[in-house]
């Protein structure tokens, strides 16, 4: 998969069958929209398109209001973002800075510069409330008379249901919040997970004696607490842990999001290793203790109740196995 930052040069360009997003989760609503921009591509013979932005663009208003608490929390990084679209078949991205320049583009110069001239667009497909353009005045009449102007076909894909409940990023970023990763797994259609360079940090829980991986998290996440998790990328079976997602407030107050996970009977070096953590299940939110004997306590405890969630979860699938 070809990902570029901002609209192709003349030389990259090419034919496609498109859809335009922010696919933050890439959550099963989005995955049935991607089948239907790839099958649309092999029978057109085109390649297969996504258009994403980076920030969210409700991120970049609420920055600029300042007021960051308008701001959706993120259900994945870029990275884990480009990961899922990769798997779902598409040939390229455009990661499209989301910007003051690109927030004013009338929806004509959106039709004209990014779809016609940007991109090639010949088939293009979208969700039923996809507006665009500044004030968000482009609809989706607009661009199907841009469509026979230019040669492109619009099609819309109406909103998919589980149950009686519309999938959505905002679905997502509520199982999250309540540590239902059960429901969460039925949203996305694979488990939670976050994935990220292993970094250094500041050594404290090695001297509490639980080491922990590091894990920098650039955005808001959509949550965070304490955490059972196992993690791959450090051996052939996915190892388990415990983890904490937050800022950590009784040793800094900085207010820097970290994902720090200790990972049981495991004492190799992994730093800047890629590692993912896949979330199981919550075990309460974060705290801001009083004192590092207080904190070792509770994160002792964190991770005895991790341990035993495994030890039954074992124990589990080795009765299953003897039916």
């Amino acid at each position: 998969m070809k990902v570029f930052r901002g609209l192709p040069n003349d030389r990259a360009r090419a034919p496609c069958a498109l859809t335009i997003g922010n696919f933050d989760g890439v959550h099963r609503g989005h995955q049935a929209l991607l089948a239907h921009v790839r099958s649309a591509a092999e029978g057109l013979g085109l390649e297969a398109a996504v258009m994403t932005f980076e920030p969210h663009p409700r991120e970049y208003f609420a920055r600029k209001s300042g007021d960051l608490s308008r701001a959706p929390a993120r259900i994945a990084n870029l990275r884990d973002k480009l990961e899922d679209l990769d798997q779902a078949g598409i040939d390229r991205v455009i990661v499209e800075h989301f910007n003051e320049q690109f927030a004013a583009m009338s929806p004509r110069d959106f039709i004209e510069r990014v779809l016609v001239d940007g991109l090639h667009v010949k088939w293009l497909m979208v969700g039923d409330d996809f507006r665009f353009g500044a004030r968000r005045l482009g609809d989706i009449a607009m661009l199907v008379e841009a469509g026979r102007e230019f040669g492109f076909d619009v099609h819309t894909l109406d909103a998919v249901m589980h149950g009686d409940q519309r999938i959505s990023s905002s679905a997502v970023r509520a199982a999250l919040l309540e540590g239902d990763f059960a429901r969460t797994r039925e949203l996305l259609g694979h488990p939670y997970a976050m994935s990220g360079h292993v970094i250094h940090g500041q050594k404290l829980g090695r001297t509490l004696g639980f080491p922990t991986m590091n894990l920098r998290v650039a955005h808001r996440p959509a949550l965070s607490g304490i955490f059972v998790v196992q993690v791959h990328g450090l051996a052939d079976a996915p190892l388990p842990a415990v983890a904490s997602l937050g800022v950590r407030p009784t040793v800094e107050d900085a207010g820097r999001m970290l994902l720090e996970v200790h990972v049981f009977d495991y004492g190799q070096q992994c730093y800047g290793k890629l590692v993912r953590v896949e979330f199981l299940a919550k075990l309460r939110d974060e705290e801001k203790y009083d004192d590092l004997a207080t904190l070792t306590a509770a994160i002792d405890n964190d991770a005895a109740q991790a341990r035993a969630f495994f030890a039954h979860r074992n124990s589990a699938l080795t009765a299953t196995d003897r039916i």
